[in-house]
C-alpha cells in the first residue's frame, strides 16, 4: 500500500497549482493533507472532482487555520477526530481512520511559535499524542503521518548548530518529544531505509531557502514497530512545488 503526506499550506491556494493532478499522479491508496486552512465542507468542495475516493477531514474552530484531511481509496471502518484531550482538539489537528489491520493517523503538530512562546504547550501536546498512539497500538498496528514540526536529528536540517534551542522545530524539548513517541513503539520510516540520506521536506519562504536547499525534514511517516519489517519504500518528493513543504511517502506491504 502506498501512503503520501503533504502539508499544503492552504488547500484552496494549492488547488490552483495542480493539486488534483498531483494527487492523481501519485496514485496512492491514502493521501494525507495537513494545514488545509479550511472547513470540512471547503475541503470537500476542492476535492469534489476526484472519483472513487473517500474524504475524511477535521477542521479548526478558528476559520482558515490548521486542519487535516485524508483522501482514501477504501472506506474506513471508523473515523475519530482529535486525540480525546480537552484543550487539544479545537484546532483540528488530528484525524484517525480505522481499517481491518491498522489505524492511520494524520496529524499537524503544533509549532512552538516565534520566540518559542508555545513550547510548553507543544510539550504537553507531544505527551498527549504519545499516550493516544499507545492506546491505539493495543488494538492493532498504527501508521502515523504528518507535519511534526520538528527536525529530529542534526542530519534533518541544514543548519543544526545555529538553530539548536533557538528556533522552533529544533529545541531539545521538541526532539525529546519525538524521541519519546518513537521509543513507545514506532520507526521513522525514511530514516529506517535511508540512515545517511540528506533530504528536506520544508523550506522557509524567506531568503531563497528552497533554491539554496536550506531546509528541514519536518514531515514523517512513523510506522508501528509491529509492521516495520513490511516497509518497502520511503521517499521525499522535493521536486513537487506548490507549498513551503513537499510531499513525503511510504510503501508498506500490508
Amino acid at each position: 500500500m502506498k501512503f503520501v503526506s503533504w502539508n499544503v499550506n492552504g488547500i484552496r491556494a494549492v488547488a490552483g497549482k495542480g493539486l488534483l493532478d498531483i494527487i492523481s499522479n501519485f496514485n496512492a491508496d491514502f493521501f494525507c493533507l495537513q494545514e488545509t486552512k479550511a472547513q470540512v465542507d471547503q475541503v470537500q468542495e476542492v476535492l469534489k472532482g476526484m472519483d472513487n475516493v473517500f474524504v475524511y477531514a477535521n477542521e479548526a474552530e478558528k476559520k482558515g487555520y490548521s486542519g487535516v484531511a485524508i483522501i482514501a481509496k477504501k472506506e474506513a471502518k471508523s473515523m475519530t477526530l482529535g486525540i480525546g484531550m480537552e484543550g487539544h482538539d479545537d484546532e483540528g489537528r488530528i484525524v484517525t481512520l480505522e481499517y481491518d489491520d491498522f489505524y492511520l493517523v494524520n496529524g499537524y503538530i503544533p509549532n512552538s511559535g516565534d520566540g518559542l512562546k508555545r513550547l510548553d504547550y507543544r510539550a504537553e501536546w507531544d505527551l498527549a499524542l504519545k499516550n493516544y498512539l499507545s492506546e491505539l497500538r493495543k488494538a492493532k498496528p498504527v501508521i502515523m503521518t504528518g507535519d511534526f514540526n520538528v527536525a529530529h536529528q542534526p542530519i534533518d536540517l541544514a543548519r543544526p548548530q545555529s538553530n539548536y534551542n533557538k528556533t522552533s522545530g529544533y529545541t531539545q524539548v521538541e526532539i525529546d518529544g519525538m524521541s519519546a513517541i518513537l521509543a513507545s513503539g514506532f520507526t521513522d520510516s525514511f530514516r529506517y531505509l535511508h540512515p545517511e540520506k540528506v533530504l528536506y521536506s520544508f523550506w522557509s519562504v524567506r531568503f531563497g531557502a528552497r533554491a539554496k536547499n536550506v531546509g528541514w525534514r519536518l514531515d514523517y511517516f512513523l510506522v508501528d514497530d509491529q509492521i516495520k519489517d513490511k516497509i518497502t519504500g520511503a521517499d521525499i518528493h522535493n521536486e513537487i512545488m506548490g507549498s513551503d513543504h513537499c510531499p513525503v511517502s511510504v510503501e508498506i506491504a500490508l
